[in-house]
């Protein structure tokens, strides 16, 4: 499972955990403008937006899970098991398949006004990427500066929704997430006042009690409580590195540490990655589950108009700084 935020503060930032339990060898890759994406259902995409974000590359093909545009909105798919429905060709719609919408989305728009309007008229095809390469069972936060939605095709349908908290996680779907907010409206990380009852004589004996019922587990709705509640009582300076740090520390709310949470017998999920984009620079930030030291690699600092891909390979070693 995984988890999914938006962050500003002089910038806005997009960016996600990945929590799997095996990794595919992404890498950190940027697409420049006149790459071709070889589209499956509708006319390839010869020239588009210039695009950076974590990617399994198949066959010079990248299997993006996250990405920003140069035109700074930006992009994720987290898993949505036994929720997700994709269909057979529907006539009069642009048939995208799952692992076309990212590349599509992010290669045509510029905001997310722009992505309703196409969304609109999208339905997502249930093709396999290959034999090899499955269809994977995804919905979707697109966000830029001005605000986020979530996009969920199930069996009745392409829906697309608000988001105004700017978290998304995986199950159930959006508006039962969002609705479950409601169940935490009391928590505060503010010391409250004492209304148990006034005859009782009760007192605060540690800090931190005001959040006293805030879900500390690994399921999706206990992590996307958290999450929103970490992140809207955040604070922090505008500075970049404060800012990445900061982004970075919310999503790590709801880091999975390996162990806690049994996938197969002996398999476990886990933090594999942490991402953090600056969308206004097109900078990717990241952290690896054996390496928290912050990497970062900059779009603008390669060629955007070259027609090939270019990748990098995540630094996951663990490396120990000597102060004596």
């Amino acid at each position: 499972m995984c988890t999914a935020i938006t962050f500003a503060t002089e910038d806005h930032y997009f960016g996600r955990n990945l929590d799997l339990d095996f990794s595919y060898n992404e890498t950190v890759t940027i697409t420049p403008r006149n790459y071709v994406f070889p589209m499956r259902k509708v006319p390839d995409l010869n020239s588009h937006y210039a695009i950076i974000g974590m990617a399994t590359v198949v066959g010079d093909y990248p299997l993006y899970y996250d990405a920003v545009n140069e035109a700074g909105l930006g992009m994720a798919g987290l898993n949505f098991p036994d929720n997700a429905h994709y269909f057979e060709d529907v006539a009069g719609k642009n048939n995208i398949t799952s692992f076309e919408l990212i590349p599509y989305i992010l290669g045509t728009c510029k905001t997310v006004a722009e992505a309703k309007k196409a969304l609109a008229n999208i339905s997502i095809s249930a093709e396999n990427f290959s034999k090899e390469f499955p269809t994977s069972t995804l919905h979707w936060m697109i966000a830029d500066k001005d605000g986020s939605i979530v996009v969920e095709s199930t069996a009745d349908g392409l829906h697309v929704y608000d988001n105004p908290v700017g978290v998304m996680t995986n199950n159930p779907p959006f508006p039962i997430m969002k609705f479950a907010l409601n169940d935490y409206y009391a928590l505060s990380a503010h010391p409250l006042e004492h209304k148990f009852a006034k005859d009782l004589d009760l007192h605060e004996y540690s800090r931190g009690m005001s959040g006293l019922g805030l879900p500390g587990d690994l399921s999706s709705k206990s992590r996307f409580v958290r999450c929103v509640f970490t992140k809207y009582n955040s604070l922090c300076d505008k500075d970049e590195a404060s800012s990445v740090n900061q982004f970075l520390k919310i999503l790590g709310s709801v880091e999975q540490v390996k162990s806690l949470c049994e996938v197969t017998p002996g398999e476990y999920e886990y933090t594999i990655y942490s991402s953090c984009m600056n969308q206004e620079k097109g900078i990717y930030y990241y952290t690896t589950y054996g390496n928290p030291d912050i990497h970062a690699v900059d779009m603008h600092k390669t060629d955007l108009d070259a027609d090939k891909l270019t990748s990098y390979k995540l630094q996951k070693d663990l490396e120990f700084h000597f102060d004596n």
